[in-house]
């Protein structure tokens, strides 16, 4: 049943419009999934069919990941955070004249680690999901807890308390609106439309989809094309064989990493790079950043490979691997799918349909990405005084039909002030939209819990609970004891010299 939904021809072209799509965006400095996925909620909600919704907008998603390498590579300017990683040794042989050698092994080990992240998805996916009847109302909360207390543990350098203000910002939205015990309004300021809460696709919009409008108004500065056509695209059977071994490493480092939950393909895309050169020769170490191989085949295998992996947690926990799935969750949600352990055993067309549309647009993406790469490249001369005015309007326009009240524009751009001004002090927008999202989750989980055990006894006498929070206190103190340790270490090497 599952093979014969996915193969539908309506769920094959969502697969192709969603790659479409999610490379076009990727390409395009500035834009990412998050803001493109964002915009493009209202129509996937539109559609009504659970299954083709999720399968575009996934392919929106890997498909960005896999197209945000061309910017990265010919222009220094990364389409999305998750290729960053790819400019470092990409952006130098492109300007070796290697551009098009540099686009092909970025399509074959994106390809490949989409594919192996796919199969491995098959694969651990029902596993996960076989817990499903161990799983009652007070491990749900115990795993939304988890959830939020990987994002500190996986926040970037320096980044983990902001990371939790975030979060608990995020908390504290989700608690507008009608609470879970008591179907009475809080934190409403007797305002009819905020009775039901803020909107998801409009809090969506106003972290992702307005600040990057906002940015490019406030660094004007156009992004030149690539100029000259794009020439020697083949890899030799040496620089095959160099590139295998990384992939296959990559491929699966990128999916775990993918599966834990607050981690994502940027994070990924970093690890693998930074595994890649320690474990090269030291003749070759010295290659990265200067135009090596191995430099760009890893992070673009491991970012392509976390976006699957992000699927794991989605799919069969119900708790998002990454901000993107953060809001695929919210869609899901408005869609009255309910994601997690169940979810393959209740509704196993849509679980399989995504599966299957993942090795399809990976293969579409891989026909894309080879032939195409001449002609793809021109988009990036798109100059930013058309991008503003189309982004400005889809996000206006996707606030407004969500909810359908104007009450949502002005939330809209307030949000979207606030989220800009957040992201100048350089704090991670991210942990705020999972906080708001398993936030309501985990009060609706933890009330039901709190019911049945007359109180919070729960905790104690559910030997899962109590395991699944202790995890979550390990993923918020590890990162501090870690810090501690290294600056205890320093000093130590300090006061030795």
């Amino acid at each position: 049943m599952g093979l014969t939904t996915a193969l539908s021809l309506q769920n094959l072209l969502m697969v192709v419009a969603g790659c479409l799509i999610g490379t076009f965006i990727g390409m395009l400095p500035g834009l990412g999934p998050m803001s493109i996925i964002a915009i493009m909620i209202p129509v996937a909600i539109s559609m009504g069919d659970p299954s083709a919704a999720l399968i575009l907008l996934a392919g929106v998603y890997y498909g960005a990941i896999f197209g945000g390498s061309t910017s990265s590579i010919l222009l220094n300017a990364p389409g999305v955070a998750g290729t960053v990683a790819s400019s470092f040794d990409g952006y130098p042989m492109a300007r070796q004249g290697k551009a098009g050698k540099a686009l092909t092994i970025a399509a074959i080990a994106s390809f490949a680690g989409g594919t192996i992240g796919a199969i491995l998805l098959m694969i651990f996916a029902p596993a996960l999901s076989s817990v499903a009847l161990l799983f009652h109302s007070a491990e749900y909360f115990a795993l939304m807890v988890v959830g939020l207390s990987a994002i500190a543990a996986f926040a970037g350098t320096g980044q983990v308390a902001k990371a939790l203000i975030m979060t608990l910002l995020g908390l504290i939205m989700a608690t507008v609106g009608e609470g879970a015990l008591f179907n009475l309004p809080r934190f409403t300021m007797g305002i009819m439309d905020l009775q039901s809460g803020f909107g998801f696709i409009t809090l969506a919009m106003a972290m992702f989809a307005l600040p990057e409008a906002l940015f490019l108004v406030l660094k004007p500065k156009d992004l030149k094309g690539g100029e000259g056509e794009i020439k020697d695209m083949r890899i030799s059977r040496a620089e095959a064989r160099a590139i295998a071994p990384v992939i296959g490493r990559q491929s699966l480092q990128g999916f775990f990493i993918g599966v834990l939950p607050g981690a994502g393909a940027t994070i990924a895309s970093f690890l693998g790079y930074a595994v890649e050169r320690n474990i090269a020769p030291k003749h070759e170490q010295d290659e990265f950043g200067k135009g090596s191989i191995k430099g760009l085949a890893a992070p673009e295998t491991a970012n392509n490979a976390a976006c699957t992996g992000s699927f794991v947690p989605l799919l069969t926990l119900g708790i998002p691997g990454s901000g993107t799935t953060a809001i695929l969750l919210g869609a899901l949600i408005a869609l009255n799918v309910t994601p997690g352990p169940r979810l393959m055993i209740d509704e196993p067309q849509i679980f399989w349909a995504v599966i299957m549309s993942m090795f399809i647009g990976n293969l579409v993406l891989l026909i894309l990405n080879l032939p195409l790469i001449p002609y793809i490249a021109k988009v990036l001369s798109v100059p930013r005084t058309f991008l503003i005015p189309f982004i400005l309007f889809f996000t206006l326009m996707g606030a407004y039909i969500g909810q359908n009240n104007a009450t949502e524009l002005l939330l809209l751009v307030g949000f979207g002030v606030c989220a800009t001004a957040l992201k100048f002090a350089d704090y991670p927008l991210a942990p705020l939209l999972i906080g708001f999202i398993l936030g309501g989750m985990m009060e609706n989980n933890f009330s039901r819990s709190m019911q049945l055990y007359d109180g919070v006894a729960f905790i104690w006498e559910r030997p899962m609970t109590l395991g699944l929070l202790i995890i979550a206190v390990i993923l918020v103190v590890l990162p501090s004891y870690r810090a501690r340790r290294a600056r205890a270490r320093a000093a130590g090497v300090a006061e030795g010299d």
